[in-house]
């Protein structure tokens, strides 16, 4: 019954309305969205175009039936920082193209298969210690930007002052916000630390000046390398398996089965295309946004027309080069201060599926697995040299899915 109430209320919403809530949308998404292109390196410009595309092209898979709104994956972010460094961007976006190609290959198995083989392959017991290894690879990171050793003109005590107030701020708000300041923290996180940057004069506005306020953006193309393709293929495993996760959310919200219609197979083809299209212009891989899911929670705009606008604000946006420019001059202590939290998020988020999944963690297998995958994921094991080198999240997803694969269960122990 949800269903025809709903598909009567969508045709008589003005134009204007799903416009300025189109507009919203992107707001409530912006922080996040913009983040990851400034912790990675990657251009903010080309993440508003790429977030926009993929959007387009995910509603245009799943034919403009799911109320969410792609745009930069946190999971990727210290993938991509490992990639960038070792490899260069080129190849870290010809990673994260075929990244994306793993993720079509995932809808077409569940299209002709269904799930079950895919919890099989990997369980709780392997993605929640991958999920962790992504959030916690790269703390040392967060921990150097926020105390000031990335920065050369900002000095350890202002670079402290800046960073822990960025995370005080974002912290509160995602703890005691109500409304819609409880839906973007990180903005709020970042305006309240770039307020005092500007106070403290550590904001050099000299890019903002010189910048164009039209131009496109710096638009990268991919190249391929087996080493940084074999580095990023294993990161899209979990971001795979959580998307089942977002679609029942969001159908929860709406009250509809997305794993039904448009169907499963369809959205997650919808995403991982939407990742390679990002990829193919040099912007960070695409996701459902979970803040925009809660948007849809607060304003009950379940037309999936807003996020269509929405996408075509972001695409706007991006060629907006001021905009670009003043993104970039946001200092990198604020950065990592929020990137602290962040990271340690990811990680909770990946000790949360082992939680949920009810499974003893010191039976000897299940200690063995996670063990394995933390200690090779964190400690920077790697096996192999030169094109083929394993490390990092790619070498604990494999040593994971082998382990879970040749190891007996409970029930043959």
């Amino acid at each position: 019954m949800s269903e025809h109430v709903a598909a009567a209320q969508a045709p008589t919403e003005s134009l204007a309305r799903v416009i300025l809530t189109g507009a919203q949308m992107l707001f409530v998404a912006f922080g996040a969205l913009v983040l990851v292109p400034l912790l990675t390196g990657l251009d903010p410009s080309v993440a508003l175009f790429t977030a926009g595309l993929g959007t387009l092209v995910f509603h245009g898979v799943t034919r403009v039936t799911v109320p969410v709104f792609l745009a930069s994956s946190f999971a990727f972010i210290a993938p991509i920082q490992g990639s960038v460094a070792n490899f260069g961007v080129p190849a870290t976006m010809g990673g994260l193209m075929a990244a994306g190609l793993v993720y079509v290959a995932i809808s077409q198995a569940v299209r002709m298969q269904g799930t079950a083989w895919l919890h099989r392959l990997l369980p709780p017991v392997v993605v929640g210690p991958v999920i962790m290894v992504i959030g916690l690879a790269l703390a040392p990171v967060a921990v150097s930007m926020a105390s000031g050793e990335t920065s050369d003109h900002i000095d350890y005590g202002p670079a402290i002052l800046l960073s822990m107030a960025s995370l005080l701020v974002t912290l509160v708000l995602a703890v005691f916000g109500r409304g819609l300041l409880r839906l973007v923290p990180i903005m709020g996180g970042i305006l309240v630390g770039y307020g005092m940057a500007l106070m403290m004069g550590l904001v050099d506005f000299t890019p903002v000046r010189e910048a164009d306020w039209l131009a496109m953006p710096s638009f990268t193309a991919p190249s391929f390398h087996w080493a940084a393709i074999l580095f990023m293929i294993p990161v899209a495993i979990a971001p795979a398996v959580e998307h089942i996760g977002d679609m029942i959310a969001i159908g929860s919200v709406t009250r509809r089965n997305y794993l039904e219609k448009p169907g499963l197979h369809r959205t997650l083809l919808g995403d991982g295309l939407a990742t390679s299209a990002a990829a193919l212009f040099g912007g960070p891989p695409n996701t459902t946004y979970s803040e925009v899911t809660g948007a849809v929670t607060l304003t009950r705009a379940f037309n999936p027309k807003i996020m269509v606008v929405a996408a075509c604000f972001a695409i706007g946006l991006a060629f907006v080069a001021k905009l670009g420019a003043l993104l970039q001059t946001i200092p990198g202590p604020v950065m990592g201060g929020i990137m602290t939290l962040l990271f340690g998020s990811i990680a909770v988020v990946g000790m949360n599926t082992l939680v949920r999944a009810g499974h003893s963690l010191t039976a000897p297998r299940n200690l063995v697995v996670v063990s394995l995958i933390l200690v090779f994921g964190i400690g920077g094991m790697q096996f192999g040299g030169g094109q083929f080198t394993l490390q990092g999240v790619s070498l604990a997803a494999l040593v994971g899915i082998v382990l879970n694969w040749v190891l007996p269960t409970a029930d043959e122990e």
